[in-house]
């Protein structure tokens, strides 16, 4: 078994990820996530706000609606530009992104009078034809073009119409930026690589503007800190690397982007990008909507579309990253064990209490109450059921960083022991310590 097959089994069985709708044969592109797959989504999110957001004075929070009416996406190009290549087999009606295809994402490219074929079934293909990626609705009773509506494909839209709402209700100054993390939805022509490309998905985002003047310093500054970030949660710099697109490869609205890519089984792909908007956002949705997005220099004098540095992160391909990164095999006591080995901070469980095996009432007492004391400042779970052997192994399974043993001895003179995860070592400390030891162990 494949190391992200392995970590596939292991994200059902254990409650990181499931398939949607797996009872009803499951909804390709889509995942749900279980209640650790949460907990470390949470913690990927809280780590962005903290770094992008909170650590800085000039950024502001947005959550803006899922739903825009058409004409905003024909203000953001998405209505003309949003495609990617689609064809299709003739004979078995499997469908195909071009690109993919071409590159050998379906297997080995069979070609025949230089043209390529189906990979599945080596049926002849359909001419190349492009596919609006975004999903359309109605909103209201009739379908009609008036009350066409879509999913949003990304997040920054709703901070482009926001931008003079949030410039005039917190009194901001240039440079300053807008953050939001939210969900987005792209039809995908195939998702692949489990939860890589999926056609519902999280993103983390921040529109930061500034002067057109300044924007390549800015545009610097924000690759230098979300490539550092990276290094910072853990991962390491030969899984890591920075791709820069030529002038030919940028988005129509792109003056430079640089790919923030993770060394996944099937090679470097992306997981963040950051992007020279230029002022292209805020000048075609002032031309759309009529409204001046400007802001207005009151030392100068003057009127000045900002250009917009976006640094865009997929949540779901950062978790994977994660979970291919901090995969663990290893030996103990002749047995090989299987554990995320997350940094202490990213851990979606940091402690679990486990309690010697007996029904010694004064034992089981004395672990609730550790128990109730830890959850009040950290993510804890309490575990009684099995031997103490299989107790640590289903927390080392999923990344849990200390072990915290309730025994006999604790009866006495009120210590406990902590185990280590990474090394499996154990030390005794009082309770009264806990709290402490967790909160230097979890420090970011």
């Amino acid at each position: 078994m494949s190391k992200i097959e392995e970590i596939i089994k292991i994200c059902k069985q254990r409650g990181f990820i499931f398939q949607s709708a797996e009872i009803y044969g499951g909804l390709k592109g889509f995942y749900d996530f279980g209640h650790l797959g949460v907990l470390l989504k949470n913690k990927i999110k809280n780590l962005w706000l903290k770094e992008v957001v909170f650590k800085k004075d000039n950024i502001f929070l947005i959550e803006s609606s899922l739903i825009g009416q058409r004409k905003i996406y024909e203000a953001s190009g998405h209505i003309e530009n949003f495609q990617d290549p689609l064809i299709e087999c003739k004979n078995c009606h499997n469908r195909f992104r071009a690109d993919h295809l071409l590159k050998g994402e379906y297997g080995e490219v069979k070609l025949k009078n230089n043209k390529p074929l189906c990979p599945f079934c080596s049926g002849e293909l359909t001419e190349e034809r492009n596919f609006n990626l975004m999903f359309k609705t109605y909103v209201g009773p009739v379908e009609e073009l008036a009350s066409e509506a879509y999913l949003r494909p990304e997040t920054a839209q709703g901070i482009f119409y926001n931008f003079k709402n949030i410039l005039n209700s917190m009194r901001t100054k240039l440079p300053f930026g807008i953050a939001q993390i939210g969900k987005s939805f792209r039809n995908e022509i195939t998702p692949r690589n489990f939860i890589f490309r999926m056609r519902e998905f999280e993103q983390m985002e921040l529109e930061f503007f500034t002067h057109p003047n300044e924007a390549k310093k800015w545009y610097d500054f924000w690759l230098n800190e979300r490539y550092n970030w990276y290094l910072k949660i853990g991962i390491s710099k030969e899984n890591i690397r920075k791709k820069i697109y030529k002038k030919d490869e940028l988005a129509h609205y792109s003056d430079a982007t640089v790919d923030i890519e993770y060394n996944f089984p099937w090679g470097f792909d992306e997981m963040e990008g950051i992007a020279n908007r230029t002022n292209y956002d805020l000048s075609r949705h002032s031309h759309f909507s009529k409204e001046e997005l400007v802001y207005f220099d009151e030392e100068k004098k003057e009127k000045i579309i900002p250009f917009v540095i976006e640094p865009s992160a997929g949540v779901e391909r950062i978790l994977l990253a994660l979970l291919l990164e901090f995969y663990q095999e290893d030996e103990v006591n002749n047995e090989k064990r299987i554990f995320f080995k997350f940094p202490p901070f990213l851990s979606p469980i940091e402690a679990a209490i486990l309690p010697l095996l007996s029904n010694k009432k004064e034992l089981l007492n004395k672990s609730q109450e550790v128990y109730n004391i830890l959850k009040e400042k950290f993510i804890v779970y309490y575990d009684d059921k099995g031997s103490i052997g299989r107790r640590y192994r289903r927390q080392d399974e999923i990344g849990t960083s200390f072990c915290l043993t309730i025994d006999f001895q604790t009866l006495k003179d009120d210590t406990l022991t902590i185990r280590d995860r990474d090394t499996t070592k154990q030390e005794r400390i009082k309770i009264q310590e806990v709290e402490n030891y967790l909160t230097e162990k979890l420090k970011f």
